[in-house]
C-alpha cells in the first residue's frame, strides 16, 4: 500500500488530559521510531477544550486532531489505535462516556470502508464540531468522500461550533529519545 495521509482524532476528559494526549501521540508513534512500522506524524491541531457530546454528565473533554502518514491498511491501523487505548486504561462502558483517551481514524486517505468495527469517514464526523474544528486546522479543503462537502463547510454547520474553545498549541510529536510514554 502507498503512503497515504490519515487523520486521527483523540479525546479524553479524565485524569490529566494534556499528558493523556501527549502520551497517545508517544505510544501512537513508538513502534514507527523503534521498529519502522509505517505510521510517522506530521502534524497536530491545536488542542480545544470541548463539553461532551451524547452523555452530557461528565468533565469537559481535550481533543485535537493528528495528520500521519502511513502505508497500515485501514483495519491495522484500528488494531494500532485500539492497542494504544487499551494500554493506556481505557475502559468501554457509557456509550460516549468518559475516558482516558479515544483515538478514532477520521480520513484515510480518500477511502470509503462501512463495515462493523470500522467505518471511515468516522460515521458521525459530519455532526462533531469536537472533530471538525480542529480538522479543519489541519485539512479545510479535504472533501469528504460520501457527503461531498469541505470538513470547512461541515465545521462552520455544525452543531455546538461555539463550544469548541481553543485551550492550546499543537502537542509535539516524540523523537526517536521520547518513545516512552512520560509517567
Amino acid at each position: 500500500m502507498a503512503i497515504l495521509t490519515a487523520y486521527l482524532g483523540l479525546g479524553t476528559n479524565l485524569g490529566e488530559r494534556q499528558k493523556n494526549l501527549e502520551n497517545a501521540a508517544r505510544l501512537l508513534f513508538r513502534t514507527s521510531l523503534e521498529e519502522a512500522v509505517h505510521l510517522r506524524p506530521l502534524r497536530s491541531s491545536s488542542v480545544y477544550e470541548t463539553a461532551p457530546w451524547g452523555h452530557t454528565a461528565q468533565p469537559n473533554f481535550l481533543n485535537c486532531v493528528l495528520e500521519v502518514g502511513t502505508d497500515l491498511p485501514p483495519d491495522q491501523l484500528l488494531e494500532h489505535t485500539q492497542g494504544v487505548e487499551r494500554e493506556m486504561g481505557r475502559e468501554w462502558g457509557i456509550r460516549f462516556g468518559p475516558r482516558i483517551i479515544d483515538v478514532d481514524i477520521l480520513f484515510h486517505g480518500s477511502q470509503t470502508i462501512f463495515e462493523t468495527d470500522l467505518q471511515i469517514p468516522h460515521l458521525r464526523l459530519h455532526q462533531r464540531a469536537f472533530a471538525l474544528v480542529p480538522l479543519a486546522e489541519l485539512a479545510p479543503n479535504l472533501t469528504h468522500p460520501v457527503l461531498g462537502a469541505t470538513v470547512e463547510a461541515m465545521a462552520d454547520k455544525a452543531d455546538g461550533k461555539d463550544g469548541v474553545r481553543l485551550w492550546g498549541p499543537p502537542i509535539g510529536f516524540p523523537t526517536a529519545d521520547e518513545s516512552e510514554p512520560q509517567a
